[in-house]
This record gives C-alpha cells, sequence and structure tokens, in this order.
C-alpha cells in the first residue's frame, strides 16, 4: 500500500509495523521483529524481559547519540470493525497527505518512530555518531517499559525522542506525575425517602495535562459545589470519570430526602447559577434530574464526609511556569469519583514539571484526605518531570538544522503531560533531550492521520541533525 511513498524505507518499515499486532501489553511479536532485525544487519542488540530492545550502530566519533520511540499503540475501533488487535494487521489507506488506518487508530504514534529509526540504522549514506536506537514496550499504559529499562547499557548522554506530534513544535520539557487514591470505608442505612437523580453533562472535559490550563470544568468538582450548598440530605451514591488522565465531563449523584421536591428546587437553582457562570467556556453544559416520591433508600449515613472531600477537593491549574511563558507548571485533577454501599473512593492525578513540586502536590493530597477518620491513601504510577535544560547543545543544533531547512525558526514547546525523556532523565546524569516528529493528528482516536510530507521533512532534519552532531566534540 506505502509502497510507492518517499522515503522508501521509512514507510516500508512503517507498513510492516502495522501488521504487527502490538497493543500495549502485546508487544512480544514487535520485540521478535526488532530483534530479527539486528541480526539480519549483524547489529549488536540487547533485549530484556520487558521488551524492551537496543539495537546499536557504529558512526563517526566516539560520543554516541540515542534514537529513542515505544512500539506499543493504543487500540481502538469502531463498533461496527471486525479487526481482533490481538490476532490481525491493520487495513491501511491513503487519503491526499494523510497515511490512515479503516475504522482503528494508525498506530503512527509511535510506529512511526520506530520506522524512521529502522530506516536510519538500515541507511548506508547518512553520515552519524555511533547510534543506540531504544525501543521501549508498554508507554501507553504508564511508561512501563522506559521505567524497567536498565539504562546501564546505553552510553549515550544525547536523547532523540521521536513521539511529538507537531512538526515544528519540538518538545523541550515535560511534566512528570503520579496518581493518588482515596478509599473510605462507609456505613449505610435504610429509609423510606424521596429520591432525588441528578446528572451532570455536556462539559468539554479533555486531557488531564494538555487541557489543564484551557478553563475547562471538571463534573466531579462542579458536583461537589453542589452538594455543598444543599441541606438535609443523604447520598445513595455518586459518580464521575473513569481515568485519572481525563478531566470528567459527566457526573451523577443520587440523594435520599425528605422532601425531594424541595430539594430538587434548590438544586435546579443552584445548577442555573452554574450554567450561567460558565456559559461562555462550558457552552454545552446541562443537567438534568429524577424525582421518586417515598421509595425505599439504602444511602450512606457519613455523607458529610463526602460533601467535605468533593467541595474542598483541588482540581485545575496549581501554579504557571515562571520560566517558560503559558506553561503550566503544576496541577491536580479529580479524574475519578465512586461513592456508594461498597465505599467512597477518589482518585487524583498530580503533575508538575518540578521534580521538587511534585513531592509537594503528592503530600498535600494525603494531607487533605488524612484528616477523614478511617481515610486509607496510596500514591502510584510515579513519573518523573522532564526539566527545561537551559543552554542545551541538542536544542542549539536542531534550531540551527531547522532554520537552514525550513527558512523560519521551531517553537520549542514545553508540555503539561508526560513523554519518556523524563525517565531516562532521571535515569541518566546530565540527559541531553529533545523531542519531535512529524504532523499527527487525533492519535488515540479511529481517526488518527499522519502526514506523509511531514514525516519526508522530518526525517531530513533528523539525517542532517545526526551529521551536526558528528561535528560537535562533546555532547
Amino acid at each position: 500500500m506505502l509502497e510507492k511513498l518517499q522515503p522508501e524505507k521509512i514507510f516500508n518499515y512503517f507498513e510492516e509495523l502495522t501488521q504487527i499486532p502490538r497493543g500495549s501489553r502485546n508487544t512480544k511479536n514487535v520485540a521478535d521483529y526488532l530483534v530479527g532485525f539486528a541480526k539480519q544487519h549483524c547489529f549488536k542488540y540487547y533485549r530484556d524481559g520487558a521488551d524492551n530492545v537496543v539495537i546499536y550502530k557504529d558512526g563517526v566519533g566516539s560520543a554516541p547519540v540515542i534514537i529513542q520511540g515505544h512500539t506499543d499503540m493504543v487500540c481502538q475501533k469502531t463498533p461496527d470493525c471486525q479487526i481482533d488487535f490481538e490476532r490481525d494487521g491493520l487495513e491501511l489507506y491513503i487519503d491526499g497527505d494523510f497515511i490512515k488506518a479503516k475504522n482503528t487508530t494508525l498506530g503512527a504514534d509511535n510506529g512511526i518512530a520506530v520506522a524512521m529509526a529502522l530506516a536510519i540504522l538500515d541507511s548506508k549514506d547518512t553520515v552519524h555518531p555511533p547510534i543506540e536506537a531504544v525501543f521501549t514496550s508498554d508507554e501507553e499504559i504508564g511508561m512501563i517499559g522506559a521505567s524497567k529499562l536498565e539504562c546501564s547499557v546505553l552510553s549515550s548522554k544525547t536523547l532523540i525522542n521521536l513521539d511529538a506530534e507537531e512538526f515544528d513544535k519540538p518538545t523541550v520539557s515535560c511534566a512528570g506525575g503520579a496518581d493518588i487514591e482515596i478509599k473510605v470505608p462507609v456505613t449505610t442505612k435504610e429509609a423510606v425517602a424521596d429520591r432525588v437523580e441528578i446528572s451532570i453533562f455536556g462539559l468539554l472535559g479533555g486531557h488531564s495535562g494538555m487541557q489543564i490550563g484551557s478553563g475547562r470544568q471538571n463534573a466531579d468538582i462542579l458536583l461537589g459545589r453542589l452538594l455543598n450548598q444543599l441541606e438535609n440530605f443523604a447520598v445513595i451514591s455518586a459518580y464521575g470519570g473513569n481515568k485519572t488522565n481525563v478531566i470528567p465531563n459527566s457526573a451523577s449523584v443520587a440523594l435520599a430526602a425528605n422532601d425531594g421536591t424541595e430539594l430538587s428546587k434548590k438544586a435546579e437553582n443552584i445548577l442555573l447559577g452554574i450554567k450561567n457562570e460558565y456559559s461562555a467556556s462550558e457552552p454545552d453544559f446541562g443537567f438534568e434530574m429524577k424525582l421518586e416520591k417515598s421509595v425505599r433508600c439504602e444511602y450512606i449515613q457519613n455523607t458529610n464526609e463526602l460533601v467535605y472531600l468533593l467541595a474542598t477537593a483541588k482540581s485545575g491549574v496549581i501554579d504557571m511556569s515562571a520560566e517558560i511563558e503559558g506553561l503550566v507548571q503544576s496541577s491536580q485533577n479529580l479524574g475519578i469519583l465512586k461513592a456508594d454501599g461498597e465505599g467512597i473512593y477518589l482518585c487524583f492525578s498530580v503533575r508538575s514539571n518540578k521534580k521538587t513540586a511534585l513531592v509537594h502536590l503528592e503530600r498535600a493530597v494525603i494531607c487533605y484526605a488524612k484528616i477523614i477518620n478511617g481515610a486509607a491513601v496510596t500514591a502510584s504510577g510515579h513519573y518523573p518531570p522532564w526539566e527545561f535544560k537551559q543552554n542545551s547543545t541538542l536544542q542549539k543544533l536542531y534550531k540551527e538544522v531547522f532554520l537552514e531547512k525550513c527558512g523560519y525558526q521551531p517553537s520549542f514547546e514545553a508540555i503539561h503531560a508526560g513523554l519518556e525523556c523524563g525517565m531516562f532523565s532521571d535515569k541518566i546524569e546530565g540527559l541531553d533531550c529533545i523531542a519531535i516528529g512529524p504532523e499527527l493528528y487525533d492519535v488515540h482516536t479511529v481517526d488518527e492521520r499522519l502526514s506523509i510530507s511531514s514525516t519526508k521533512k522530518l526525517y531530513e532534519l533528523l539525517q542532517q541533525l545526526l551529521k551536526r552532531l558528528t561535528e560537535v566534540d562533546t555532547l
């Protein structure tokens, strides 16, 4: 399908990768493929138990460079799609300047990085330093491969990550983060009461890193505002969100009340006020209520503890960077709310581009929760930030190469989301990193597409950058 596209080797390797099932936790076959490539080309290689693979190639000079990407992809498909991601390859097609997959995600995040690295390794005319091509597994479910890779197998202090998604916006810093779970036991009681169900919906939601500073409202937090203003009720159940890295766009609560009619009227007035407050930023915000009179309800007796947790929870931007204009430096997102007869469960995602701030955020959430008797708090899923490096040789060289090739300056960006550069920077002291990539759109969705023209330009930039790195005495 892609045999006529240029550069030929990149698209050939990319097409081969799309025929290998490689969803997260299913990376053995793609690791086998990479080892087979190394053996075919007589390259030294390393493979670990997490299906990370490193392939080594000699080059000009003594200072090696790491080229890095991840092998797993997010597997999503339309309801009518018959593809089995455990066994089947993808069905590719070309639409103008874009490569797409029929009714599925494309896996260009991050298959195109793997393909580019293989093309460099396979090239006989690209001038480059010694290369350590690092292919990590299970990035999409918490950077598991990168966290398990033993970096003593690497000698480079320079890393080019190929997991960026905007051609002229290379990344130079990213956030670290952790998930913090709060569990509170509950006691319940049965009674005949009015049952009022309230649903909040239509919020924009979005990624809890990339969109956290865009003014998008968290449905769980709005639910807390509502409950904090109501009186004479008990919570039967409350739900909102199911992923910590997503800003919840809907939430619901069921309440037991002696006078459900009066409670419903007051709830409606409160929600109308909230709707008006955010009419500009959340134009599709909506709510609905359902009232059942005199029914048997099992409600949570420690409702006040749930109201406290929701009404005082921090969710959104904590502070902005003083170094990089417009960058959210620290944030917190209440991503999951579940409260019913089994207990109260809240899960927060905390993020920061600074290590010290990240430690503080985690400890602050733990302190906030421990005021509740019996609350259990656990932190998991830690990944370190990649702090911005002043006077980066790699950034300087890439800026020069980009200007020569494209005629304008790239826009270096820091992102409030995680990249594997943070993992490697934490493990390799003094590492100089940059994350670059071609134009990718709607990743992690069935509309994912890869720009053909930007892939060609990015590969040429990568080749030129590698050549310039051979001319630098010390990296």
